[in-house]
């Protein structure tokens, strides 16, 4: 028996309304799986640090930080675009949106400023191999820390106290601050945040890259004792990791901040891609990942760290056995 052309329409009419109820299903469950990923390693890159009882290395401190931050978006943020992914909008208040909204600059503002502190970190390591270790202790790159903090949450308040909507986004499924109606701020944000970092950034990795370059073609230098220390610290992969983590943030976050960049300037919505806003952002977010996928890869140490944390969990007489042989036990 054929069927009807009315039947025929219905039924294809059936599978495509089936097909865009399954759509927020498969938004929700790539949430629900990046936010998981993103606690899993940042909690697992702090264990590793604070499990580790030795003195080890002044980046670590700004790794932590970075992993914190990291942790805070994978719990506060993301969890939250999960039910408005499937219900298709938001259900939890202006007050949230507007606090997810704050959180989401704020994290950024404080992951951009420790990349900075990280680079001149690195520069320092570079350009004062011998008075490395008393220009840059724990305690003076944790009060930068604190600094970095504290400024980041008050640079990024005002939106917070009302002085502009937060808005959701039905596309990228997250609440953004309308910083349209806050044009000057917005700007001056901007360059307080991008410009100092930028710069910095710029200059300090020309720098390293610029004495391991002279390094290797065997440029004679002066002072032996200053030869023999920078070219242990420039063989430290700390300064390829970090500049590996600073460079996978940017690829991250440049697919946003273009389309964001060209909305913002033609004033018109791009949707040349499906869910091109969805892609973006959620593509940025996944930094908090890949940092945790580089340590491990490009960072010794850290994987040291991972080691002692695996005896730890499995048997603690290893784990002290262990941290006695490698000397990160304290005496």
């Amino acid at each position: 028996m054929r069927s009807t052309p009315s039947k025929l329409g219905t039924d294809k009419l059936c599978k495509c309304a089936h097909l865009i109820t399954l759509e927020p299903y498969t938004q929700a469950a790539v949430l629900t799986t990046i936010a998981a990923a993103i606690v899993l390693a940042n909690l697992t890159i702090i264990a590793a640090f604070l499990n580790s009882r030795g003195p080890g290395e002044v980046i670590n401190c700004y790794l932590l930080s970075l992993a914190v931050a990291d942790l805070l978006c994978g719990l506060l943020v993301v969890p939250l675009s999960v039910y408005p992914a499937l219900v298709q909008r938001w259900v939890y208040g202006d007050l949230v949106c507007r606090l997810v909204g704050y959180l989401e600059v704020t994290l950024w503002a404080v992951t951009v400023y420790t990349f900075m502190w990280i680079s001149v970190d690195r520069y320092l390591a570079v350009r004062k191999p011998l008075r490395y270790d008393t220009v840059q202790t724990k305690i003076r790159c944790q009060c930068w820390m604190a600094l970095t903090w504290v400024s980041a949450a008050m640079m990024c308040c005002p939106p917070l106290l009302g002085f502009n909507q937060p808005l959701f986004d039905n596309d990228s499924l997250v609440c953004l601050l309308d910083w349209r109606d806050m044009a000057a701020y917005s700007a001056t944000l901007a360059v307080l945040v991008l410009g100092p970092s930028v710069i910095t950034i710029t200059y300090t990795y020309s720098y390293i890259f610029m004495m391991m370059r002279r390094v290797k073609s065997g440029a004679p230098m002066h002072d032996k004792e200053y030869a023999t220390a920078l070219s242990e610290n420039l063989a430290n992969p700390s300064h390829i990791m970090s500049f590996i983590l600073v460079l996978l943030f940017c690829v991250s976050w440049t697919p946003f901040i273009v389309v964001r960049a060209y909305e913002g300037t033609t004033g018109s919505r791009m949707s040349i891609i499906p869910h091109i806003h969805f892609i973006v952002f959620w593509l940025g977010i996944l930094n908090s990942v890949w940092k945790a996928v580089v340590l491990v890869i490009l960072s010794p140490q850290f994987r040291l760290m991972l080691r002692i944390l695996g005896f730890t969990l499995c048997c603690r007489h290893r784990a002290r056995m262990q941290m006695e042989l490698i000397g990160m036990e304290d005496e």
